[in-house]
């Protein structure tokens, strides 16, 4: 075993932490910067943003996939995931109103559908020309998975900020989405913190053996907590009129989808044998490491807004 290895498997648990603040503050001052700003600037740094976590999230994707010895058409999946993202982005933008019109959830949906039918259709055609290749069933659907995981979730942080409110409603796109991943984010951190002291009865061992049931309380209190406060001071002028008992209900329905998006991740890497999706940020790991809780969310906080504070 390298001396490298060893340092990290006997790396105290403070300088861990260190480290995974120390990357968690680089970034989160990056994102709620982009958030928070305004104007053109916010919205491309927005775009810039999540377009990077796209591409490296499904370059770590694939290889997992590989490290399980299973086949997928990884440069295709890549292409097919940027193209999804960039054309959301340019949609629900605006910069391409001129030639499609103002933004609707109809355009969103039709768009995403294109874009899969073509790198479904780009995808079977691939694997036609591949000889000798694995069952098309594991090559295209390995690919496909990696693109609705990866690109797809996180196209709904795209829609949660451009959201269209109705005409005369307080809503802030960037708040919102602020307002999603902190909520989101305490789950992570109330899991960790009450999970670390008072963690004893295991929840599923066999996926992930540090999960707790204390911990999982722990994710839903301070989930809760947090965005009740922000319904509070944000709410009325920023959030669209979302009140605190909207928040009372939101807030564990996120602290629950974190925990499970997490699980599911940890599912990924049991079965491709990797302890981290990559090694992206220092103390935290690979992009799907930090993003995880996010992609199981993100649908959540989107359907929240379009069915429940926005009935429409």
């Amino acid at each position: 075993m390298s001396s490298a290895v060893q340092a990290n498997k006997t790396e105290p648990k403070g300088v861990a932490f260190a480290r995974r603040l120390a990357s968690s503050v680089v970034l989160l001052g990056i994102v709620f910067y982009g958030l928070l700003a305004g104007g053109t600037l916010s919205v491309f740094l927005l775009g810039g943003i999540v377009m990077m976590l796209n591409i490296v999230g499904l370059l770590e994707f694939y290889g997992m996939v590989d490290e399980s010895s299973l086949p997928r058409f990884k440069w295709l999946g890549l292409a097919g995931g940027v193209a999804l993202v960039g054309t959301l982005f340019v949609y629900l933008s605006g910069l391409a109103k001129a030639q499609l019109g103002e933004p609707t959830m109809g355009g969103v949906a039709e768009l995403e559908l294109g874009v899969f039918v073509v790198l479904l259709l780009s995808l079977l055609v691939r694997r036609v020309f591949a000889h000798p290749a694995p069952p098309s069933f594991s090559m295209v659907g390995h690919t496909m998975l990696g693109v609705l995981y990866v690109s797809w979730l996180l196209g709904f942080l795209l829609k949660i900020f451009f959201y269209s409110a109705p005409e005369g409603a307080a809503f802030d796109g960037g708040f919102c989405l602020l307002f999603f991943i902190l909520a989101t984010k305490c789950s992570d951190i109330g899991a960790y913190s009450l999970g670390s002291l008072i963690g004893r009865h295991k929840m599923i061992p066999k996926v992930s053996p540090a999960k707790t049931w204390e911990g999982f309380a722990g994710a839903i209190l301070l989930s809760t907590i947090a965005a009740m406060l922000m319904a509070h001071y944000w709410g009325a002028a920023k959030l669209g009129g979302m009140t605190p008992l909207h928040a009372a209900a939101l807030g564990p329905l996120l602290g629950v989808g974190a925990v499970l998006g997490d699980l599911v991740e940890s599912v990924f890497k049991r079965d491709s044998g990797v302890k981290d999706s990559g090694s992206f940020f220092p103390g935290i790991g690979g992009i799907l490491d930090l993003l995880d809780s996010l992609l199981f969310n993100a649908p959540l906080m989107f359907l929240y807004l379009r069915l429940v504070l926005f009935n429409e």
